[in-house]
């Protein structure tokens, strides 16, 4: 049997990417994405984790959470998440502090895979060699012609069997803009994003327009933080459209209250924000349980092999944004295949190689 490893290091690092083009989705506009990189090293070897988060985190990580896992176990992800969770109490776990420690517990669980040696979807238990993407943009920004080449492209080279686009900021609108993605992406299903836009009778009466387009989706028609309002829209939705929220769940109690609740079809998470890998099973197990669909949101180089030994998942979200600095800052980082992505094997650990040297140009300085 193994003898402990002790933590020697955490290193925090956080890098700001401009995107491709102006973004926007029913609530809020953006022109760039802060990656959160956390670097854990223990017995010679070196595990990496991340988040997408602020980069004001990068002190949080740096001064205490690095202070209560130094020269613990790294053998003992689950430990070391204890005593993370503990060391922010009076600071609040959700927010800041949630994506903060799911950057940690998941370079913590990669360098538990590398010292064994081991892909981390094997470490994990994996349930399947492989998951289901679905291709996720479409903005509020976009015109048409943009919508159609993205959702389009998805469809035919990466051969996407679904796509999601984001609604809200012009209700008024959005029955076109889903006619035209529709027209772009033929027989694949179509999911839409409000992003919490709209208010319970909004979201009821878009969800039967669209209807008529078959989508199948809705996520987020009014806000995570309204269950009664999610559960009234789940309630009035068109047979055969699912209700689909959580990507803001940073606790598990929190998926705890929301599934209890009857708010959603498809459960979400997001392990850059609910607890890394340790609260992303734990979630997934929440969701066996309560025999709901779960679904990972975005950060797909990061939760491919979590998502391969979830016991109950439907697929994982191939966001623009991510898929594209994922590609531009690590080596390793998934392919589609037929709508799918898999976990390399022949590879250690998560299979990333930070690409320091082209990160460079986009780090966020510490005065910054």
């Amino acid at each position: 049997m193994r003898s402990e490893v002790p933590i020697r290091s955490v290193r925090a690092e956080a890098y700001r990417v401009p995107t491709d083009r102006p973004e926007a989705d029913g609530t809020i506009s953006w022109n760039s994405t802060t990656i959160v990189l956390v670097e854990v090293e223990g017995g010679g070897r070196v595990g990496l984790g991340y988040t997408y988060a602020s980069a004001c985190i990068v002190g949080l990580i740096r001064d205490k959470l690095a202070a209560v896992i130094a020269g613990q176990d790294a053998l003992a992800p689950a430990s070391c998440f204890g005593a993370m969770q503990r060391a922010v109490r009076n600071l609040g776990r959700e927010g800041l502090a949630a994506t903060a420690i799911s950057a940690v517990d998941t370079a913590l669980h990669d360098l538990k895979a590398r010292l064994f040696d081991q892909p981390l979807v094997v470490l994990l238990g994996a349930r399947r060699t492989s998951i289901p993407i679905y291709g996720s943009g479409g903005f509020t920004t976009y015109s048409d012609a943009e919508l159609e080449q993205q959702l389009g492209g998805w469809v035919a080279k990466d051969g996407c069997a679904f796509v999601k686009m984001k609604i809200g900021s012009e209700p008024g609108r959005d029955p076109h803009r889903v006619a035209v993605a529709k027209r772009a992406i033929g027989d694949a299903l179509l999911f839409v994003d409000a992003n919490g836009a709209c208010t319970p009778r909004q979201a009821i009466r878009l969800a039967n327009i669209f209807a008529e387009r078959d989508v199948r989706w809705f996520e987020e028609p009014v806000s995570s933080d309204d269950l009664p309002g999610l559960v009234m829209v789940r309630q009035h939705a068109p047979c055969g459209m699912d209700v689909a929220a959580g990507e803001y769940a940073y606790t598990v109690d929190y998926v705890r209250t929301m599934l209890a609740s009857g708010a959603v079809d498809v459960q979400q998470a997001d392990a850059t924000r609910c607890g890394g890998f340790t609260g992303f099973l734990e979630i997934a197990a929440l969701c066996n349980a309560f025999h709901v669909d779960l679904s990972a949101h975005c950060a797909p180089a990061l939760h491919m092999a979590v998502a391969c030994a979830a016991p109950r998942i439907r697929h994982l979200e191939w966001f623009h944004d991510h898929v594209r600095i994922e590609h531009m800052l690590f080596d390793g980082a998934p392919q589609p295949r037929d709508g799918r992505i898999s976990p390399d094997l022949t590879v250690p650990g998560n299979g990333l190689i930070f690409k320091r040297a082209d990160a460079a140009a986009y780090a966020v300085s510490e005065a910054a």
